[in-house]
């Protein structure tokens, strides 16, 4: 698939076969949200992939009802920052980097034949807390955003994507 079809063909997927990811997709999955570009290239994040279905549902119970989609995922991805080495002069810049990440991460898996639903978790207080407790993080790494990946349960609806909106352009 070219990375324009899987842009535009995209959906999110709360709904998953259960079948396993292998280890090479997930490999690869986590390789495309490291090869993300970062603020001076200071690769501010930590990735968490998780596929024991008991830490899955317990990342589910840490974000809310939103989340259910993690309970029946074949494999979870908490994305976070790593304070530590967040640009100096831009600490904020980590909440792009991980942003950029985690949709890096997304188009692969689309590529794959997988999906996946974003699910986030920053900038909520409980929300990140809560996942800080699931995985005994330091205090410098902040949890961004966790993914949900699997084999699509039933074969979306790819023709509601939104049409181009020429009044949300302003040309100079």
């Amino acid at each position: 698939m070219n990375t324009i079809d899987a842009i535009m063909k995209r959906k999110s997927i709360r709904k998953f076969t259960g079948q396993e990811i292998s280890n090479e997709d997930i490999h690869t999955i986590l390789k495309a949200g490291m090869a993300g570009p970062t603020a001076v290239n200071k690769r501010d994040w930590k990735f968490i992939a998780v596929t024991d279905k008991e830490v899955l549902a317990k990342m589910a119970e840490g974000n809310g009802r939103a989340a259910d989609p993690l309970k029946g995922a074949a494999l979870g991805i908490l994305v976070c920052g790593d304070m530590e080495k967040a640009f100096e002069r831009a600490r904020d810049f980590w909440v792009v980097d991980c942003s950029i990440a985690c949709q890096n991460m997304i188009l692969a898996a689309e590529d794959l034949g997988i999906g996946s639903v974003w699910l986030g978790t920053w900038p909520n207080g409980a929300k990140m807390d809560a996942q800080k407790r699931n995985f005994d993080l330091p205090v410098n790494i902040y949890p961004h955003s966790i993914i949900a990946f699997g084999y699509p349960a039933e074969d979306p609806d790819r023709s509601a994507k939104p049409e181009f909106e020429e009044d949300k352009v302003i040309y100079y």
